[in-house]
């Protein structure tokens, strides 16, 4: 681990929350949406939860098989 991937990680662990702005990009329109998201490094993929996505009016479709989490 180099001095400054050191030097990031000892911040994150500090702030235990990292919030950043984002920009998404609706696929069936290009319309695009800034908001401010909370940085997981966990994450495995990629999530949106189901009321900010309805509030934002994504297009969604139900997946042919369940994701495992």
């Amino acid at each position: 681990m180099t001095e400054r991937v050191r030097d990031v990680w000892h911040t994150l662990q500090l702030l235990r929350e990292v919030w950043m702005k984002v920009e998404l990009k609706k696929l069936e329109n290009h319309k695009r949406v800034v908001v401010k998201a909370l940085l997981d490094s966990r994450a495995t993929g990629l999530f949106m939860d189901i009321a900010f996505a309805k509030e934002k009016e994504f297009k969604m479709e139900k997946l042919k098989n369940f994701l495992l989490v």
